[in-house]
């Protein structure tokens, strides 16, 4: 028996952080009921296609159930009631307006159903005002701080970026709503009753953003506009390689020596004080050493001189495409992809003995 197993969800998300909550927990035999509109879920409508079904789609709603309700309809809402007096739990990640007007406001929820576990993930989370009820992901990551946050990769005129992927603050969101959900599921267990989450993907954002938002709440740095103001005044950065790019990390003497044997100690290299790192770290010399090793990372290849470099205790990392990470060693290693059907999905990073992710049924 899996972790999840018996549990009923509703699922009447229609966006990327929704249905992702919910494919977590249908990873671990939750019966997951997807109700779609007539003409089906806006995410089928994402490319890209792949034999004329989306590929977002396809992954977003694995190993669920689906269901056609027009609830604009009388009938339509009485079918999903019906539903939702036998589950456990309902996802939904409609703004506050679109629930009350199809009777799924957290009120009236917990009032006719009170056994159930009723998650609502929105932008800016239950009250925000009119014009921040609705948001795309681009928007989400600015307004949680992750833009600015985010390296320029190779260029410093750069516009943003959203981080892994166009989708990755629903992707986090809908990891905090699935951990919520889970939890409650097992209150409710115990207890019989059901409770309201309300996830904020914006608030999730900034609960990510680590040392940047401690040292300003600390008082140790001042809030700023400019794109590289909590870049550390270090030589990190992205540079482009032989056959894409990699990102390297360097702030210790360490990390310098390990460098410097990887370069085949070169004579600008050996011109820098040991410990111009610590101590030396001036712009001006951080901008000599990118121009230097920019010309000499060029001819390298991303995924070797990465794994090289790993060895002498240096941080470079290639940076992954999509096609790259199908043939990453680790995720291999890890059975991360599963096949099912003709392709082979991406699961999740973490693995339970009693409760292994089984991929066994193909978006409908």
């Amino acid at each position: 028996m899996s972790a999840f197993t018996g549990f009923v969800i509703v699922e009447t998300a229609e966006r990327v952080v929704g249905e992702y909550a919910s494919r977590l927990l249908a990873d671990f035999a939750a019966d997951v009921i997807k109700v779609e509109r007539p003409g089906g879920a806006p995410t089928r409508a994402m490319g890209p296609h792949v034999k004329g079904q989306s590929a977002v789609f396809a992954y977003l709603n694995t190993n669920k159930k689906s269901v056609v309700l027009d609830i604009e309809t009388e009938s339509g809402r009485a079918g999903l009631a019906t539903l939702l007096a036998r589950a456990d739990a309902l996802i939904d990640d409609h703004d506050e307006g679109w629930c009350a007007a199809h009777a799924l406001g957290s009120a009236g929820v917990a009032k006719t159903y009170p056994a159930l576990v009723h998650c609502v993930i929105t932008p800016f989370g239950q009250g925000a005002p009119e014009d921040r009820r609705r948001a795309y992901p681009i928007n989400i990551s600015n307004a949680g701080g992750w833009a600015y946050h985010t390296r320029r990769a190779a260029s410093p005129a750069a516009p943003p970026l959203k981080g892994a992927g166009r989708f990755l603050p629903a992707y986090e969101a809908g990891l905090d709503a699935a951990m919520a959900v889970g939890a409650s599921l097992w209150r409710k267990r115990r207890t019989g009753l059901g409770q309201f989450i309300d996830i904020s993907e914006v608030q999730t954002q900034l609960s990510r953003a680590d040392v940047v938002l401690g040292r300003i709440l600390a008082g140790d740095d001042e809030p700023s506009a400019l794109p590289t103001r909590y870049d550390m005044g270090g030589p990190a950065a992205c540079f482009p390689c032989a056959d894409g790019y990699v990102y390297l990390f360097m702030t210790t003497r360490g990390h310098w020596n390990g460098l410097r044997t990887l370069m085949g100690d070169p004579a600008w290299a050996r011109e820098f004080p040991a410990d111009w790192l610590e101590f030396y770290c001036t712009p001006e010399r951080v901008e000599v050493f990118r121009n230097e090793f920019a010309g000499w990372i060029a001819g390298q290849n991303k995924v070797h001189v990465s794994d090289e470099a790993q060895k002498l205790s240096v941080p470079i990392v290639p940076v992954n495409t999509g096609v790259d990470l199908r043939h990453n060693a680790q995720y291999r290693h890890r059975g991360y992809f599963q096949r099912l059907g003709e392709a082979e999905y991406p699961t999740v990073p973490y693995r339970m003995s009693g409760s292994p992710v089984r991929l066994e049924g193909e978006a409908g």
